[in-house]
């Protein structure tokens, strides 16, 4: 039997829709949306993005490099720690270059705007709180070495610095951005009083079904009226690419062990899902339904990856039908944080890179081959 090709499938219409959603927002607040490579990094489908936002973020030189040559504009760069190659490299492609903590400034700020002498400089700031519960994405977890906490700020900011950027969500809700917007405010007023634009991070999920925009845009209007000097940013990367598109595998085995019956398939979690196991969470798939971990019963299975990490799998679902090998199985909302941490481990191969046009064609952007596993350790 010829097996499928696995594949990560977009769907052009539903990005559509989440950047209309957006381009709502950034017109009634007056805000910057700007792309997160970190969790959407398919470079092809950049020139849909164009007409809706106008720059980029990059936390590396590549995906710095990929904001300006692929989508063609300046980028906001925020690097946790910068080596001087770095700035060379980055602050002449770069609008917005961000330090994570005085040291990293004070170190290599001169460097910066000599290389780029138009570039505006920004600080990271830790309000020391975040709702997020897993701590694995909780940037302001005690201990955290992302940003400046209120009592390590000076009383005036340097003159170089123009504004000031924090990231606290995960996925988050308008109404949990409301509440880490108070303690934003109550520790760091004084510095955005004399800031000239605010950078609100990622993580807010303006896309999700039940995001209350209306609150946000509220939020986000009154927040203007108390410091109408600051030019308002955020960076989500879920929110541009929620819900688009999914995940296309095959049942290749299907083995019983102890009365537990596991479908191995043709994709693997740790290395095209690793989020459900790092955050961890229970990925939605399409005609079966969740159940307890060690479930057992009719037509329930674990679902099962195909490289030889024996932590390789999820479970359990309940499917309607007994699972026979050659089925497809449908991974929901596979677009985000998938293909930007996915990896070769084990030399298992790469799913394709797809996307369903609005015409309803699909075309395949990207198929890996046994050379990409190789040009990794050439």
């Amino acid at each position: 039997m010829l097996h499928m090709t696995p594949t990560y499938l977009l769907d052009e219409q539903r990005l559509l829709d989440n950047l209309n959603t957006i381009a709502l927002i950034q017109q009634e607040a007056d805000v910057q949306f700007i792309l997160a490579f970190k969790a959407f990094a398919w470079w092809k489908t950049l020139p849909l993005f164009r007409p809706f936002i106008h720059a980029t973020t990059a936390s590396s030189l590549f995906e710095a490099r990929m904001g300006y040559e692929k989508f063609g504009a300046p980028v906001h760069a925020y690097l946790p720690a910068y080596t001087q190659q770095d700035i060379t490299q980055i602050a002449p492609i770069s609008s917005h270059l961000t330090f994570n903590s005085f040291s990293q400034y004070e170190r290599l700020h001169s460097l910066a705007l000599q290389t780029n002498p138009q570039l505006s400089l920004g600080l990271r700031i830790n309000p020391e709180y975040s709702e997020v519960k897993t701590l694995i994405y909780n940037p302001c977890a005690p201990g955290s070495r992302f940003g400046v906490s209120a009592q390590r700020m000076p009383t005036h900011l340097p003159e170089q610095i123009h504004g000031l950027h924090c990231h606290c969500h995960c996925e988050s809700s308008a109404e949990e951005f409301v509440r880490t917007l108070s303690h934003i405010e109550d520790k760091f007023h004084h510095w955005l009083m004399q800031a000239r634009w605010i950078n609100f991070g990622g993580g807010h999920l303006v896309t999700r079904n039940d995001y209350n925009i209306p609150l946000l845009v509220d939020t986000l209007n009154s927040f203007h009226q108390r410091y109408p000097h600051l030019k308002i940013i955020l960076e989500p990367g879920s929110a541009f690419t929620w819900q688009t598109g999914e995940l296309m595998a095959e049942v290749v085995d299907i083995v019983t062990d102890h009365g537990i019956s596991t479908a191995i398939l043709n994709v693997s979690f740790t290395c095209h899902m690793p989020d459900c196991l790092e955050m961890p969470y229970m990925p939605v798939v399409r005609g079966a339904q969740v159940v307890t971990r060690d479930a057992k019963g009719e037509h329930v299975y674990r679902l099962g990856g195909n490289s030889c990490l024996s932590g390789d799998w999820l479970g359990s679902w309940q499917f309607d039908h007994s699972l026979s090998v050659g089925e497809i199985i449908i991974f929901e909302d596979m677009i985000h944080y998938t293909t930007v941490k996915t990896n070769m481990f084990n030399g298992v191969g790469h799913p394709d890179l797809a996307i369903r046009h609005t015409n309803g064609q699909v075309e395949v952007l990207r198929h890996f081959s046994y050379e990409d596993y190789l040009a990794r350790m050439d």
